[in-house]
């Protein structure tokens, strides 16, 4: 699947800049695909899903493997991939492209959604939203015929939940699938 490159983005970005995405990490082994909405700003600078430091992402899921050191470091990003196809998981957000300024979900203009199945997953079991904007386009991601789930967003925004209600939420979903004993 070929993605044009995102332009760079900024918190200063004018309004009516169209944001493209990051390419989806999948493999034929995707067990549960994680949607997230689209990319932050830090994420599109870095081109990484969940690059904002404080974005409880990659912390969740080394807490739901806590057996299997998660690679960490500033060249750690496609270990990091490795690491997330390995637990059969993939990731990727519901929007291809959008106008938005800063990283909140609520300044979404204009999305254009992505062709979630034309991934072509055959051991997929499960889509497990990221948080509520992901979960809008549940109606959309019911059509492949796997379980969806609405996980609480893992962004700073999401305060309302504390880290060990996220991760609960996270870790059931995976029990479910048998990601994790």
């Amino acid at each position: 699947m070929k993605k044009e490159t995102p332009s760079p983005a900024s918190d200063t970005e004018a309004p009516g800049t169209v944001l493209t995405g990051l390419a989806p990490v999948v493999s034929p082994a995707t067990v549960v695909l994680i949607l997230g909405s689209f990319p932050g700003v830090k994420s599109l600078e870095r081109q990484q899903y969940y690059a904002h430091p404080q974005n409880q992402f990659w912390k969740i899921l080394q807490a739901v493997w806590p057996d299997i050191p998660l690679p960490s470091g500033a060249d750690s990003y496609a270990q990091r991939c490795r690491w997330l196809l390995d637990r059969g998981l993939g990731v990727w957000d519901v929007y291809a492209s959008c106008e938005r300024e800063g990283s909140l979900d609520s300044a979404i203009r204009a999305p254009v959604a992505n062709d979630i199945a034309g991934l072509h997953l055959p051991k997929l079991s499960a889509i497990a939203h990221n948080g509520g904007e992901s979960f809008k386009h549940a109606r959309h991601t019911r059509t492949l015929g796997v379980p969806v789930y609405q996980l609480p967003s893992t962004s700073p925004a999401n305060a309302s939940w504390t880290f060990e209600r996220k991760l609960a939420a996270w870790r059931e979903v995976m029990a479910t699938h048998k990601l994790v004993a």
